[in-house]
């Protein structure tokens, strides 16, 4: 880390470092979030508060300068999620979130960013057959991603005729 040897938390320190980390989510600051995860996950490896918020610190920097490694880093940490519940709802979010950044850059391919929602809806329809009773989070994201389609008014790319085989 350059010429600077990072510091670690203590043990004990991880309850109020998630806490200050979520914080930093809320208030749109996603990089300083992504940094307490890392010491905490820098001392606890296993700890899925960390990981999750790891995740979602990534997601709110798709798009940003830098951040071009985000979405791949991101799935990578969905990848080791514990339940097939959470491997299909975290992924909706990462194509979601993919496609939310696309819609704010200039020279878009309006039917990537469609297909992107429509593969986050499909994960969101998995995870909605896999989710704990009263979870409707599932349902709460495909909704979203509809309206999106929706309000950006996108479309699949059209279908050209199939050439016959010779």
């Amino acid at each position: 880390m350059g010429e600077f040897q990072l510091k670690r938390i203590s043990p004990g320190g991880i309850p109020h470092a998630l806490e200050k980390a979520e914080g930093y989510r809320l208030r749109n600051d996603p990089a300083q979030a992504e940094s307490i995860y890392r010491d905490v996950l820098a001392v606890d490896g296993a700890n899925h508060d960390a990981i999750l918020g790891l995740m979602l610190a990534l997601t709110d920097q798709f798009g940003a300068d830098g951040a071009a490694g985000a979405p791949r880093e991101a799935q990578r940490l969905v990848d080791h999620l514990p339940t097939e519940y959470e491997r299909a709802y975290y992924t909706g979010i990462v194509f979601e979130r993919t496609a939310r950044a696309s819609l704010k850059r200039r020279n878009v391919v309006r039917s990537s960013v469609y297909d992107g929602f429509r593969r986050a809806m499909d994960l969101y329809e998995r995870a909605e057959t896999l989710r704990p009773p009263g979870n409707d989070d599932a349902v709460l994201r495909w909704n979203s991603c509809a309206r999106a389609i929706a309000s950006e008014r996108l479309e699949p790319a059209p279908r050209g005729r199939e050439l016959p085989l010779e």
